[in-house]
């Protein structure tokens, strides 16, 4: 049997334990520390005659050692991609959420636009409504010439707030601010945009009403949802 250097092995091994916490230290952020190898290495101790079966328990160690240096490795590796892939995964879903909710109020407003052209378009033109200045009208009969020009569908919400604010009386006078008529005009004097009977005539009251509820909100019932969130519109 030949004599074999323990020095050898001791400088292998301690160099392999080394670079596998080199590897270690890697992973877990820490520095390596190069010089223990050295430093284990002249430590070592030349023995004579070492069997066989101990060297290659030595070199099984050391390979050991490795392996697990290398799985740690590895895992920290697999780990840091799973991280990034999730990470650009979460970005990815947000950008299609935001988009999907833009793309959703698009379409409502859409709608709400379409809805409310329809609506107007239902109604019949309001130049064709005529009632006589001189004459005096009940609740019924106004009710009646605005139904001739409201859409079906706006009627319920053109008449809460005609309710509301003047009971269908086309001669209601507010006497704080001087709000006048079906719609409480203020001033009163700004309806003679449609008619300069404006006072007297219900009929030139409801082309202006429904001219400022469709222009201003869109929709009589668009008005009234605003009149119920504030009182007044």
């Amino acid at each position: 049997m030949s004599r074999i250097s323990v020095r050898g092995f001791a400088v292998a091994s301690a160099t392999a334990v080394t670079a596998v916490g080199s590897v270690v230290g890697v992973a877990s952020g820490s520095v390596a520390q190069t010089n223990d190898a050295e430093a284990t290495a002249s430590d070592a101790t030349l023995l004579s005659d070492i069997p066989m079966g101990q060297q290659a328990q030595v070199q099984t160690a050391s390979l050991a050692q490795q392996a697990d240096a290398q799985a740690i490795a590895a895992d920290a590796s697999a780990k840091k991609d799973a991280e990034e892939t999730a990470r650009k995964k979460a970005a990815a879903d947000a950008v299609a959420k935001q988009k999907a909710a833009e793309e959703a109020a698009a379409k409502a407003e859409a709608e709400r636009k379409a809805k409310e052209a329809a609506s107007r378009s239902a109604a019949r033109d309001v130049s064709s409504l005529t009632a006589s200045a001189s004459k005096s009208y009940s609740v019924a009969e106004v009710q009646a010439m605005a139904k001739q020009v409201v859409a079906a569908d706006q009627w319920t919400c053109f008449s809460n707030i005609v309710t509301h604010e003047s009971t269908w009386n086309y001669k209601a006078v507010n006497p704080s601010s001087g709000a006048y008529g079906l719609f409480q005009a203020l001033p009163g004097s700004k309806m003679s945009s449609v008619g300069s009977d404006w006072q007297t005539n219900p009929a030139t009251q409801i082309k202006w009403g429904l001219n400022y509820m469709d222009s201003r909100y869109g929709s009589p019932c668009e008005a009234w949802s605003f009149w119920q969130a504030n009182n007044w519109y």
